[in-house]
């Protein structure tokens, strides 16, 4: 980490340098001459109390001896007086206060501390000592007709030492300023000499770092001829080098940005790391994640996890093999709103140098439109092969019905029948009619006329109705028909018929049990053109109803919410016939689990649909074709 308070340019960096490298040593030499000068000090201050505290000694034994206590008293103030001295005093063996040379000796102790010395200098009969506060005394002992009567106590004065080592220290403070001053005059001198070729030199960089392409300021003057002038030639070849390579750079990076921008498929790349660092728009699209989210995350943070693995391990293969790999198909589920999608993959590597692979090329291609047209078209093939087996069937059965209606009737009509075997015989009827009549509904969907004409609006409904009976039984669903009386419609009845066959179909696949259909037909007029006279057809169901995401794809070709069953058909072709008949459609739906709310209860989807009296219709030219197509569709819807 960088310190922050050093000077960044170079001068101030040789007087920093030099200014700190003087301090410290001038300190160092301050210190260590400090040093040897308190050792002298606490050598004299050893010497002359050893000295003075026996002097004092002596002489106060000699005043004992001759019993003159004013001696002692007198002795004891000149000592107190003497060079290096503080203080003098004389105690008894007890540590009590007998003589002092300042102040009362009633008035004056010993503290503590210098208590604890009397045992060790009544052993040795002299002492130095330090006390707290960086305190010397000496003490010794006095001595008297070989018997010790007390104690002679000397203080030691700090005062001149802290003066001489006061003046050492101001001597050493001006011999350092006036050297550090010196030094700072000419490293100025000097340095300049140095400085300002490189101050060209940081300028001329800082120019060619702002604005890179701007080569006004250079080449630099060189005006000095030194190792600081060979640098600024140097840097000016440099520059010119770096503009010749800027220009063939910036082409080929305009050709490189164009095509990542415009290429019809996805592209990313990824590091060694599996992090993203660069994708387009492409690409993008197909993850739904927009271009800036993509940068710095891994494929497992954009992509499911299947297809994440999937292509993570070819990237890897990549890295190892350095060969690419090509067509690996990866399916998943995901988007807004989430639907089945595959993609076709290829990984190769990118260099940067001959022998390092730097990054992995991810070349994506959308292959689900084509995965789901092959399947729908396997499903259509199927589908067309159904309807016309059940058209053939239904053909086949017209014929054992007829004479099983006729044996019927002529068995009803029999005299000797018990009543019993009457009933029997009505009930057989009624279920033979209704096997009829589904098979003329289904032939109905199958013989698509090739000409519009006008049909009844309620048999149309009602033959839908019954074509899903079964299963609103099994749903126990309440059917409500809303038919204005005596509605006619002119178009083609069996593609008019396959719209709401869808749309009834989709109903129940979307209720539960015990829930509501609403078909509704009235006379009314074009929401967008109010000149505009039809009729409007209403779909309604309490079923799951649908999320506004899913609602706005519900008329895209594929799009399905059904998994397995579904082929996205169904609507698609749905709209495409009203608009053929010149209509309009309009959806409302309320989800009954909301992404953004709790649960709800009113729930539901409906249709609405507005065709024109006069759509303007013209023949189908698809002739025997639009028998198959109509059936297909029809049971296609079952499953969308």
């Amino acid at each position: 980490m960088p310190i922050r308070w050093w000077p960044r340019s170079i001068r101030w960096q040789m007087l920093a340098s030099l200014l700190l490298l003087e301090i410290l040593s001038i300190s160092l030499f301050a210190a260590l001459l400090t040093r040897q000068q308190k050792g002298r000090v606490y050598v004299r201050a050893q010497f002359w109390l050893t000295y003075e505290s026996e002097a004092l000694s002596s002489q106060i034994a000699e005043a004992l001896e001759i019993q003159s206590a004013g001696f002692i008293d007198t002795t004891v103030r000149t000592v107190g007086k003497a060079p290096n001295i503080a203080l003098a005093k004389v105690t008894d063996l007890y540590g009590n206060m007998l003589y002092i040379s300042k102040g009362d000796a009633d008035q004056a102790v010993l503290d503590p501390d210098e208590k604890a010395q009397i045992p060790i200098a009544k052993r040795d009969g002299n002492l130095v000592f330090t006390l707290p506060g960086n305190r010397w005394e000496g003490v010794s002992t006095i001595v008297t007709d070989r018997q010790v009567r007390g104690y002679a106590w000397v203080v030691f004065d700090e005062s001149a030492a802290r003066a001489q080592l006061a003046a050492i220290q101001r001597d050493t403070l001006v011999f350092g300023v006036i050297w550090v001053v010196a030094s700072v005059l000419l490293v100025l001198v000097l340095g300049s000499t140095i400085t300002q070729p490189l101050a060209l030199l940081h300028h001329g960089a800082t120019a060619l770092m702002n604005a890179p392409e701007d080569s006004s300021r250079f080449p630099l003057p060189v005006r000095v001829h030194n190792e600081v002038g060979e640098l600024i030639e140097t840097f000016n070849r440099m520059v010119a080098s770096l503009a010749e390579q800027r220009a063939g750079l910036n082409d080929t990076l305009s050709l490189l940005d164009s095509m990542l921008a415009n290429a019809p498929i996805g592209l990313a790349f990824v590091d060694d790391n599996g992090r993203v660092v660069r994708v387009n728009q492409i690409f993008a699209d197909l993850t739904g994640v927009t271009v800036s989210h993509h940068l710095g995350r891994t494929l497992m943070d954009l992509l499911p996890i299947d297809a994440a693995v999937e292509i993570e391990g070819a990237v890897r293969r990549v890295f190892s093999s350095e060969e690419p790999v090509r067509n690996l198909e990866v399916s998943g589920v995901g988007g807004k709103p989430r639907r089945p999608w595959t993609w076709q993959i290829s990984a190769y590597p990118v260099r940067t140098t001959p022998h390092q692979v730097r990054w992995v090329g991810i070349i994506a291609l959308d292959a689900s439109d084509r995965k789901r047209s092959e399947e729908a078209l396997r499903r259509s093939e199927k589908l067309a092969v159904t309807g016309r087996l059940a058209a053939s069937i239904a053909h086949e059965i017209n014929n054992p019905l007829e004479a099983i209606t006729n044996l019927l009737f002529l068995l009803r009509n029999y005299n000797d029948l018990p009543d019993a075997a009457r009933q029997y015989v009505t009930m057989a009827e009624y279920e033979v009619r209704r096997i009829a009549e589904i098979t003329q509904q289904t032939l109905r969907f199958y013989r698509q006329p090739t000409q519009p004409g006008r049909v009844t609006v309620e048999e149309v409904l009602d033959s839908v109705l019954n074509l899903y009976q079964s299963r609103i039984h099994a749903l126990d669903l309440q059917v409500e028909r809303d038919y204005e009386p005596g509605l006619t419609l002119f178009c083609f009845a069996g593609e008019i018929r396959q719209v709401f066959a869808n749309l009834v179909g989709n109903s129940i696949d979307a209720s539960s049990i015990a829930g509501r259909l609403v078909l509704r037909a009235r006379r009314s007029r074009d929401w967008r053109n109010p000149a505009q006279s039809g009729i409007r057809f209403t779909v309604a169901d309490t079923g799951a109803g649908m999320e506004p995401e899913i609602r706005e794809h519900i008329f895209e070709a594929f799009f399905t919410t059904k998994e397995v069953t579904g082929t996205g058909l169904g609507l698609w072709v749905s709209q495409e016939i009203i608009l053929k008949h010149h209509g309009s459609v309009r959806v409302r739906s309320r989800s009954a689990t909301p992404a953004d709310g709790p649960a709800r209860t009113d729930s539901g989807t409906v249709f609405e649909i507005f065709i024109p009296d006069d759509p303007g219709l013209k023949s189908n030219d698809s002739g025997s074709k639009s028998n198959d197509s109509g059936l297909k569709s029809t049971l296609t819807s079952a499953a969308d």
